[in-house]
């Protein structure tokens, strides 16, 4: 199986409800076990570089609980929230980006590949 079809039935499991609820599990309790160069880490998230990067500063922003999706956020994931920020913030400074621009995306529907809630922090700017 070449690598383009490898990672469409990767999506097409991660879609599936045993899937979704595999990606979910992966990450609120084995996201240790993640193989990528993380730039943070709270008790409720994970920030590392986006392994197949659409820009050129790239960084995926993940929960370490499951979340499906944005509209699956409750009062009890404030804390989450307030890291999604704070890292954001702390990011933003460290690498510059309040220069060049940035963006915080969140993709829902048919746009999210994985049902996982996470966040794309991205810019133009030099990595």
């Amino acid at each position: 199986m070449n690598a383009a079809r490898l990672r469409r039935f990767l999506f097409a499991v991660a879609r599936s409800p045993a899937g979704r609820w595999l990606v979910g599990w992966l990450f609120t309790h084995m996201s240790f076990l993640l193989p990528v160069e993380r730039l943070r880490e709270t008790a409720t998230l994970v920030a590392f570089w986006h392994p197949r990067p659409a820009y050129h500063w790239h960084v995926l922003l993940v929960p370490k609980r499951a979340l499906p999706s944005l509209t699956h956020l409750a009062a009890d994931d404030a804390d989450f929230m307030v890291d999604l920020f704070q890292t954001v913030q702390s990011l933003v400074q460290e690498y510059g980006l309040e220069a060049a621009g940035y963006r915080l995306i969140a993709n829902g529907g048919p746009y999210q590949d994985i049902p996982h809630l996470h966040f794309h922090l991205i810019s133009e700017a030099g990595r």
